[in-house]
């Protein structure tokens, strides 16, 4: 009897696309089969307001995704993202008596302990990302078993959401007849899509710029260092525009899409553009330079801040693995120049890798969270489906 395929499914419910892609494994090889997009409804400044209409939003993605690969899915790994996801560092320490051999107990224990942080109302643990181990004051260390020591202490990374916002986006997933698999910060899962494990040890950023928020993490040696929010996003490029060019906000997307840059040396100085104005004026024209102008300063801000949050855990010299732009806005022109002009890195574009039959029309920046959320689904299953085979072969092998 042949075994069922493994499916695996990521959605990136975002508060301007919502995005699912969908995979199946094969022979340790993540192929995809299916994805779909929808524009997202029933959200308001990064966070879901109407559940229903997010669900809808939610639906149509995942059904799209469904009707390309021939498939119905049943469960998926859904991100979560915006200003109300927030990361610090913690550590505890454990005596362990008379000098003895560290075993996997004492880890554990270790670790747990320095995930007990003192949580505010409405906030919950949404992940745990251990750092490294200090071994008798020795730092520095990744695996501490089988050393011989009195003391151990461990470094962990906690990322903490608001439990109101993350009930949000699970009931919302739910209501789309699906089960959360797990949920997972969005520029981590990018990262994992974008980044190889052996490339994050000499330092990487991966900034992931949406509609309203912009998330950050950074890993280093093997660690994740930092997650964070910075508060400029492509809202603000977009009201900047319009307000800056004296339109409405829809033409001022239109405008920053079709036209824009963020680097105004870019722009030809006889470049201009048509702006909408209302009927009974009709369009006038503008010189581009001032539509650049105008995005330079915002996106020069906005790596300023992702610079200010690199120099709270000294990586803002550190980054010789170079920063990568996830998020639709990360599509604007110039922004990887400008993030090599603040941040004093090279910088690409956080393009998904390792996932076959990936096809050209979505290996964009913005497809980066919802193929690292398929692939997180995929270990996830694989992790469960070797232990329910070792679970049957040890039934096997012992006798009744």
């Amino acid at each position: 009897m042949a075994e069922k395929p493994i499916i695996a499914a990521g959605i990136d419910a975002g508060s301007s696309r919502t995005r699912c892609a969908i995979a199946i494994l094969e022979d340790r090889t993540i192929r995809l089969i299916g994805y779909g997009e929808a524009p997202s409804a029933g959200w308001s400044k990064g966070i879901i307001i109407d559940q229903q209409d997010a669900s809808r939003a939610i639906r149509a993605a995942v059904r799209a995704a469904e009707q390309m690969g021939g498939i119905q899915i049943e469960s998926a790994v859904v991100g979560i993202g915006g200003s109300t996801v927030r990361g610090g560092n913690s550590r505890a320490a454990i005596e362990l008596g008379r000098p003895r051999e560290i075993e996997q107990r004492d880890v554990l224990r270790a670790t747990k302990n320095a995930a007990r942080v003192q949580l505010l109302e409405d906030r919950m643990i949404l992940h745990v990302a251990l750092q490294d181990f200090v071994v008798d004051d020795h730092p520095g260390h990744r695996d501490p078993r089988r050393m011989i020591a009195r003391r151990l202490e461990s470094n962990v990374h906690v990322i903490t959401a608001s439990a109101l916002a993350h009930q949000c986006v699970v009931t919302a997933t739910n209501q789309a007849h699906l089960v959360v698999e797990e949920t997972v910060f969005e520029p981590m899962a990018a990262c994992y899509a974008a980044v190889y494990p052996e490339d994050r040890r000499e330092g990487v950023a991966l900034v992931d710029i949406g509609d309203h928020s912009t998330d950050i993490v950074v890993y280093h040696g093997d660690a994740l260092q930092l997650a964070a929010t910075v508060p400029v996003c492509g809202d603000h490029f977009t009201r900047d525009v319009a307000r800056g060019l004296k339109t409405t906000y829809e033409d001022a997307a239109l405008l920053k899409e079709e036209y824009g840059c963020a680097v105004e040396g870019l722009t030809a100085d006889n470049s201009f553009i048509e702006v909408p104005s209302p009927e009974e004026r009709g369009a006038r024209e503008a010189p581009r330079r001032v539509l650049n102008q105008i995005l330079e300063a915002r996106a020069e801000e906005l790596f300023r801040y992702v610079r200010r949050e690199l120099a709270r855990v000294g990586m803002d010299q550190a980054l010789m693995g170079g920063v990568l732009l996830a998020g639709g806005c990360s599509r604007l022109n110039g922004m990887l120049d400008m993030a090599e002009r603040v941040l004093n890195c090279q910088a690409r574009n956080a393009l998904p890798m390792g996932v076959k039959d990936w096809p050209v029309v979505i290996n964009d920046p913005a497809w980066a969270a919802a193929a690292g959320l398929m692939m997180y689904s995929a270990k996830l299953k694989a992790r469960d489906e070797e232990e329910r085979r070792s679970t049957n072969l040890l039934g096997r092998m012992i006798p009744k």
